[in-house]
């Protein structure tokens, strides 16, 4: 016990990092489970997830500027070796209250931990070259806008290039900017089991920051909560947390209590949940994903929220069923796409590879395809993702609607500041606050 308490928030740190950059580990998941490796209390844990996190927001500047200052380019530099300079150099360049001194011992002592003391001198020199010039760091690229951009937000140039054509150069930035900045988490009231007002009193009772969100009703931004799911009235499903953009598809699906409604991409459920509580868990929600053990974590959520009316059922999406033609008033499809709108949340989203990305739109529309054949005429299809690319949005359900005649774009109205939409609406973080998500309403007939 005594052993594992001496692992320290950056050795932490520097784990993840290094499992994220050798195994491919997705952040999130690596930074739980490390935590709960080392026993971390929550004030190392909340200081691993934040340099974490910080890094990976911040890959390419700190890169960039580690490149200013050492003899070997990054890149050619040992992984372990690169991401303790970006630990330490992340430390000196955005958190405030630790002192630079302590951001440069440290990170030579941890080069030393990992067996590397013959680079701890010059670890120790290019981290004292961040603190001579914190205040005075030397100029970014200048030489195109797309440059610029690539290293001051850390994005790989073709999800930049992609932006400058869809958004230009200033709300591009802007874009940028917000995926590095630290998001609130919202929170929607299980109308089932308690009040907005019941569930405010009791998370400011138990210490948490709360506000009402600004526009959405029954919605809560959270903050300073530690681990949300060791808090009452999450173990007993007084709340579920889940992104605005989310909570909005059931808002657009607007199912009534008699509803029969297939979610064909179901997992982890947050979907089905809020249209079972818009449906007072009435009707009947079948909550189908093609992997099993995401089906068993829809069940127990479904437990704890009190919901009975969502079953599950292993399903592929483009896998046809005949049995469920025509069965469904409502269908939803919140297909696997690039996760591109996500990234404030999910910072090591954005390296993802271009290439695989490509190959998304032809599981959307097969999915897609194969969903309209259970709704109903007269019944609802939606189509959602969480990217803000064109080519997985708006590029796949006008292709849809074009081939199927027998459904058409149906509009509806959204709480302001989004009001009312012509059918489909694309969200994005600098405009709404929410995360990047993509909503197609279609009518059959």
């Amino acid at each position: 016990m005594s052993e594992k308490k001496r692992i320290s928030a950056r050795d932490t740190a520097l784990e993840v990092l290094l499992s994220v950059q050798n195994a491919n580990a997705w952040s999130d998941g690596s930074l739980k489970r490390t935590i709960a490796e080392h026993q971390l209390d929550s004030r190392d844990a909340a200081l691993a997830t934040r340099i974490s996190y910080g890094v990976i927001q911040n890959k390419a500047l700190l890169d960039y500027y580690i490149g200013c200052w050492c003899s070997q380019k990054p890149a050619r530099l040992e992984p372990v070796i690169l991401n303790i300079l970006r630990i330490g150099a992340y430390q000196i360049l955005f958190m405030d209250k630790i002192p630079h001194r302590a951001a440069v011992n440290e990170a030579v002592e941890m080069t030393k931990r990992c067996g590397r003391p013959k680079a701890a001198g010059m670890v120790n020199a290019v981290l004292r070259k961040f603190v001579a010039n914190w205040m005075d760091m030397p100029a970014l690229p200048q030489g195109t806008t797309l440059d610029y951009l690539s290293v001051r937000y850390s994005h790989p140039k073709w999800l930049v290039l992609r932006l400058l054509d869809i958004l230009g150069p200033e709300e591009t930035e802007v874009y940028l900017k917000s995926n590095n900045e630290s998001v609130p988490t919202t929170i929607q009231t299980n109308l089932l089991k308690t009040t907005a007002e019941e569930l405010e009193k009791e998370l400011r009772a138990s210490g948490i920051t709360v506000e009402k969100h600004p526009w959405l009703p029954n919605c809560f931004e959270v903050s300073g909560t530690g681990d949300l799911e060791h808090l009452p009235a999450f173990t007993e499903g007084r709340f579920m947390v889940q992104d605005v953009a989310a909570r909005l598809v059931a808002l657009v699906a607007q199912p009534t209590p008699t509803d029969r409604v297939l979610d064909v991409c179901a997992a982890p459920g947050g979907k089905s949940f809020a249209l079972a509580i818009d449906m007072g868990d009435k009707g009947d929600i079948l909550a189908c994903d093609v992997h099993a053990h995401k089906l068993k974590l829809v069940e127990s959520s479904a437990k704890r929220l009190g919901i009975t009316s969502v079953r599950t059922a292993l399903a592929d999406g483009r896998a046809h069923h005949t049995a469920w033609e025509e069965q469904a008033d409502l269908v939803v499809t919140d297909v696997p796409c690039s996760g591109l709108g996500i990234i404030r949340k999910k910072p090591d989203i954005r390296y993802k590879n271009p290439k695989e990305l490509a190959q998304l739109p032809s599981i959307q529309r097969a999915i897609l395809d194969n969903a309209a054949t259970y709704v109903r005429p007269g019944g609802t299809l939606i189509y959602s993702t969480c990217t803000i690319l064109p080519e997985e949005n708006e590029q796949i359900t006008e292709e849809f609607l074009a081939k199927h005649s027998e459904f058409t774009l149906e509009p509806f109205t959204l709480p302001l500041p989004i009001g009312a939409c012509d059918g489909h609406l694309t969200l994005w973080p600098q405009r709404f606050n929410t995360d990047g998500f993509y909503i197609c309403r279609m009518k059959k007939h």
